[in-house]
């Protein structure tokens, strides 16, 4: 018995684990070589206050058990719903039966250091202030665009376009005109000059015909772009 004892080999091979509360801690434990009668147990802490965690000839723990059911060499086990106060040093422990009765170690593992840390949780008011500080950004980008659209709308405009709502002409944007020779201006001066001289003001003004009239496009002779467009009647006025 003592010499199967000698090429028993206990193997635990984490030195330290990191667990999130509330998740599953697994603790890796396996044996190897002929061994003597007496269990495999996990033990929190090293001393004497020591306290035994799982046995693998007595029934699972509430939180837990071997992870390999009816193995006699690998002898992991799971902890299930960690809490920091699970928090320590774990050892993985074959015992054999002592002649007093008791159980004595035949080879203790390593050692397995285990931390338990909170959940990383972003605080509610942190995800209301980005939330609106999105919202804000929309906004803002909403009313820039609609702003630059207004501004580019009111600018270049030709003709005002209460001259189209007039009805008395096309809607469509006239054409400004140079004062050359050819403008309806000096055509009406022209008509107007022949004419009796006798007739009285109140004659001239006896309007019996108005023809409102786009003209055609003059030349512009260095006008600016944007000039604003001029509109021409051409009246015949009843002689007497």
């Amino acid at each position: 018995s003592a010499q199967g004892g000698q090429d028993f080999k206990l193997h635990q091979p984490q030195d330290k684990v990191s667990v999130t509360v509330g998740k599953t801690l697994t603790l890796g434990c396996t044996v190897s070589g002929s061994s003597e009668p007496g269990p495999v147990k996990w033990l929190k802490g090293g001393g004497s206050g020591n306290r035994t965690i799982y046995e693998d000839t007595a029934p699972a723990p509430p939180r837990g058990g071997g992870a390999v059911n009816g193995s006699d060499t690998d002898f992991t086990i799971h902890i299930r719903d960690v809490q920091p106060k699970d928090v320590g040093t774990y050892y993985c422990v074959k015992f054999r039966k002592s002649l007093s009765g008791g159980g004595e170690v035949l080879r203790r593992g390593g050692g397995t250091e285990v931390s338990v840390h909170e959940a990383a949780v972003v605080p509610s008011t942190v995800v209301a202030v980005v939330v609106l500080c999105v919202l804000l950004l929309l906004v803002l980008l909403v009313a820039l665009c609609l702003y630059r659209r207004k501004r580019q709308g009111g600018v270049g405009s030709p003709c005002p376009a209460g001259l189209a709502a007039m009805g008395r002409f096309p809607p469509t944007p006239l054409q400004c005109c140079a004062e050359t020779p050819s403008t309806r201006s000096e055509v009406l001066d022209a008509e107007s000059s022949h004419l009796p001289s006798q007739q009285s003001s109140k004659e001239e003004n006896d309007i019996h015909y108005a023809d409102l009239q786009a003209l055609p496009a003059a030349p512009r002779r260095g006008r600016s772009t944007g000039t604003a467009c001029t509109e021409y009647a051409s009246l015949r006025v009843a002689a007497k």
